[in-house]
């Protein structure tokens, strides 16, 4: 017998999750999405500008974007 307690080795209850709780997480996350998605792309369209600028092939700009 151990002395030791280990209570968080023992299964926990299942927790009811709440549907409305659910939902405005899956609406956060739609948002962040959205979000990161847009400053993705415009970050990829100003190093593509800015290389461009440089003079280089935009062939060489789609391989090193991985289009």
């Amino acid at each position: 017998m151990s002395i030791i307690r280990r209570d968080y080795l023992e299964p926990s209850k299942p927790v009811e999750f709440p549907p409305e709780l659910a939902l405005l997480i899956i609406r956060k996350a739609a948002t962040m999405a959205a979000t990161f998605e847009n400053d993705a792309l415009d970050e990829m369209i100003r190093a593509a500008r800015r290389r461009l600028r440089d003079g280089i092939e935009p062939r060489t700009i789609i391989r090193q974007l991985g289009l």
